[in-house]
């Protein structure tokens, strides 16, 4: 698989299909992005689990964090990396002893390692790097299109698109107090304005 891009499909199908989500490397100071993404998708209905040895046996958010993958006692569908590239292939082999296998491995912005991609791949497991899933899942949701990523372009006007309106592209994920999000009820309505 080329791992330089992704199809909308392919990570549309993994944010709707994994419901459990390992993050390793995940911090429990506010100030830190993989505190942001682990708090988002906790907030969209993942079962979120931390992973990092100094918050071993504490909690995050509410939910108790392990010092290893190895630790945690329920099956996991996507093991999210928030750690330098260097440190992928260690975690992959973990992951690869969790039994059941986790279906996706998935390395935060700024992380890739080809040699972890392959070893995840050569074993059934579906492989994202050097992606956010909270950003894909904002993206895909529309609930950051304002802002201008799913046009790719920066700016404060909503880009027009061939035919009508504004691209809506939804996922379907409950949130955590049960119901779908606004973004997904918006993309889900015909635009009145476009009508």
């Amino acid at each position: 698989m080329n791992h330089d891009s992704y199809d909308d499909g392919y990570i549309r199908g993994i944010l709707n299909t994994v419901k459990t989500i390992a993050m390793v490397g995940v911090s429990a100071k506010e100030s830190r992005p993989s505190y942001f993404a682990f708090k988002y998708l906790l907030e969209r209905g993942y079962r979120m689990i931390p992973v990092n040895p100094g918050l071993a046996g504490q909690e995050l958010l509410g939910q108790k964090a392990y010092a290893k993958l190895l630790d945690i006692p329920e099956p996991v569908d996507m093991v999210d990396i928030f750690r330098a590239s260097q440190y992928a292939p260690a975690i992959v082999q973990e992951a690869l002893a969790l039994k059941p296998r986790p279906q996706v491995i998935w390395m935060q912005l700024g992380v890739r390692s080809d040699d972890a991609g392959k070893l995840a791949e050569e074993n059934g497991i579906k492989v994202v790097m050097n992606r956010c899933p909270k950003i894909e899942y904002g993206r895909l949701s529309s609930e950051i299109a304002w802002m201008g990523v799913n046009t790719r372009t920066l700016g404060a006007k909503k880009a027009q698109l061939s035919g009508r309106g504004i691209q809506r592209m939804a996922l379907n994920r409950p949130t955590i107090a049960g119901g779908t999000t606004d973004a997904t009820m918006r993309a889900q309505t015909p635009d009145r304005d476009n009508r």
